[in-house]
């Protein structure tokens, strides 16, 4: 709020003091819109979220006395899947945003298998109940485990703590997946769904933090695919995790659009409109990237790759191609990449994030 004292000023001084004022109050007020536009934007994806998790439980098989059947179940197994990969969906949409805001929720819904076992040292001892390893890709391992490429199974056989993953083979395993695992998974998305339609507000300097990190994250998750830690490894689905959150970053960014279009150029920076220009040609460059991959897989990384040091003949394979192509449009030590001019961006309307 701005506050005037009643002193007599020279007439250039009250002009400079209203200009501030004006500012002061604008920045409030763009910043109560991206607020109100992140809960309401947000929402949709949120409570598809959990609609996707109930329809993964109500599809689940709980067959008398037996486990899960590839032949037999194969159309709950078809609609399970279905719905995990609406789950993705709707979560890859808005990780950018709530993730930073509710790490702990992101932590249990979202943490791939080596990452849960880091904290397991004894290794997750029912892979069916709602402790260990939790959240959607514990699902994804389970559910794709028939098809799961050998060369990730051979990965995950390196980790302290692993155990195959496997079908329910047992009735009281199928009955604990449904009513525990797929339980934890709707409980949490619940629970994120509610929190965020209940916050007074929201931590828009971590919001922010968290598209420039997404966007500054896709380099890594496509290099993972050359040691078989990509994120939807299970099902190969990670390019579609990737274009997922390119969609979820542009939906928030046009919430702060206008605020960051409102800066005009100073002191020979550019204003906000040329950073906004820069910003919507790196989206458009990276959404041509990847649209030249065909289907949800990233293409099979060469034998020989090394993000250190890749070969020119490595680096014109499709997989190649697709990783220069993203760390071209994301380096954040490249002026005109999406991550420089998004930092750029966060200083001019004046947000902290993160280094």
């Amino acid at each position: 709020m701005c506050r005037f004292r009643f002193v007599f000023v020279a007439a250039g001084s009250l002009a400079l003091a209203a200009l501030a004022c004006s500012s002061e109050s604008s920045d409030e007020q763009h910043r109560a819109a991206v607020v109100s536009g992140m809960r309401s934007g947000l929402i949709s994806d949120l409570a598809n979220l959990v609609s996707a998790s109930r329809a993964l439980q109500a599809a689940a098989p709980t067959p008398s006395g037996r486990g899960w059947d590839g032949s037999q179940d194969a159309a709950a197994l078809a609609a399970m899947r279905g719905a995990w990969t609406d789950c993705r969906t709707a979560y890859e949409h808005i990780e950018g945003a709530t993730a930073p805001i509710f790490p702990d929720i992101d932590v249990t819904i979202d943490s791939r298998y080596e990452d849960f076992l880091a904290a397991l040292p004894g290794g997750d001892a029912d892979p069916f109940d709602d402790q260990g390893v939790t959240g959607m890709h514990a699902l994804e391992r389970i559910l794709y485990s028939d098809v799961t490429p050998a060369r990730v199974i051979q990965y995950e056989a390196m980790l302290p703590g692993y155990s195959p993953a496997a079908f329910p083979g047992t009735d009281a395993q199928a009955l604990e997946f449904k009513t525990s695992l797929v339980q934890r998974q709707i409980d949490d998305a619940q629970k994120l769904h509610d929190q965020w339609q209940g916050a007074t507000n929201y931590d828009l300097d971590a919001a922010f933090s968290g598209l420039i990190s997404l966007m500054d994250e896709q380099r890594e998750k496509v290099d993972k695919a050359s040691t078989d830690q990509e994120e939807s490894r299970y099902s190969q689905t990670t390019m579609a995790d990737i274009r997922h959150n390119l969609e979820g970053t542009q939906r928030v960014y046009a919430l702060f659009q206008p605020w960051i279009r409102s800066k005009p150029a100073a002191g020979g920076m550019p204003g906000g409109q040329e950073i906004d220009a820069a910003i919507e040609q790196g989206f458009a460059n990276l959404q041509a990237i990847y649209d030249a991959v065909d289907g949800d897989a990233i293409p099979q990384p060469p034998a020989t790759w090394s993000s250190l040091d890749p070969t020119a003949t490595d680096l014109q394979t499709p997989f190649g191609q697709l990783y220069s192509g993203v760390v071209a449009a994301v380096d954040p030590n490249a002026a005109g990449s999406i991550v420089w001019e998004m930092n750029a961006a966060a200083g001019l309307i004046g947000l902290t994030v993160a280094p």
